[in-house]
């Protein structure tokens, strides 16, 4: 039987803030299997954004595990870890972190080539993605030349770029309005159905969150509620 996609156990994560320690995760158990989505909801400050930073190995956690197909990624040492990182997870943040002075298509490839892939290879991959997100006639644009939602596609079409077995969504569509937020809303669950990528989003939109299969709720750094919305 095969271990699944991602295991936590036992997750704590504290900060130190003027000498004040702040516990924001509070021992978080979770598992999550292959082609799963998931949707993280609570209050400001319960700890999801951290969660999610912490799965992403983009954070260490104080204590706790986690475990990557039955591989603990933070055993790795940081090069194999940021290796792992651009490899199997892609990340979507609300503010887009477009590379201003690069376009669409660069931003796009980015990725890829810090992967050590080389541009002859990358540039045909990012193409097809940014085809597939509707933005064929964007290829050369800066972010600046862009509204907020074809920015937000060219975030999604960059993570996507290496087929990462993880996608991890931080309020994808919160600094969009409802009609683009639907619009990208329909783009993910479009992809995730024809990929078969697992996903997990940290969202406030109860209707986004009713489209993922399954529905974790954090209270104070704990999993308050596991299962269905």
């Amino acid at each position: 039987m095969s271990s699944p996609l991602l295991e936590v156990r036992d997750l704590r994560k504290s900060f130190r803030t003027y000498g004040t320690k702040i516990d924001v995760l509070n021992g978080i158990d979770l598992t999550v299997e292959k082609g799963d989505t998931i949707a993280l909801v609570g209050a400001s400050g319960a700890g999801k954004s951290t969660l999610l930073q912490v799965i992403g190995t983009l954070d260490r956690p104080t204590s706790g595990t986690v475990l990557f197909r039955g591989e603990d990624v933070f055993g790795m040492g940081d090069v194999a870890l940021a290796s792992f990182r651009n490899r199997s997870i892609g990340f979507v943040f609300q503010f887009h972190h477009l590379l201003p002075e690069f376009s669409a298509l660069e931003n796009v490839m980015m990725p890829a080539l810090i992967g050590g892939m080389r541009r002859m290879d990358a540039e045909p991959l990012a193409s097809g993605l940014l085809r597939d997100v509707g933005l064929e006639k964007r290829f050369s644009h800066k972010p600046g030349e862009l509204s907020g939602g074809e920015q937000q596609r060219v975030a999604i079409a960059r993570a996507l770029v290496l087929s990462p077995a993880l996608l991890l969504a931080d309020e994808p569509t919160g600094n969009l309005d409802r009609k683009t937020s639907e619009e990208v809303h329909d783009l993910l669950s479009g992809i995730q159905k024809r990929t078969g990528l697992t996903l997990i989003i940290v969202t406030h939109n109860e209707r986004l969150a009713a489209r993922m299969g399954k529905t974790i709720r954090l209270v104070d750094g704990r999993i308050q509620e596991n299962g269905n919305p």
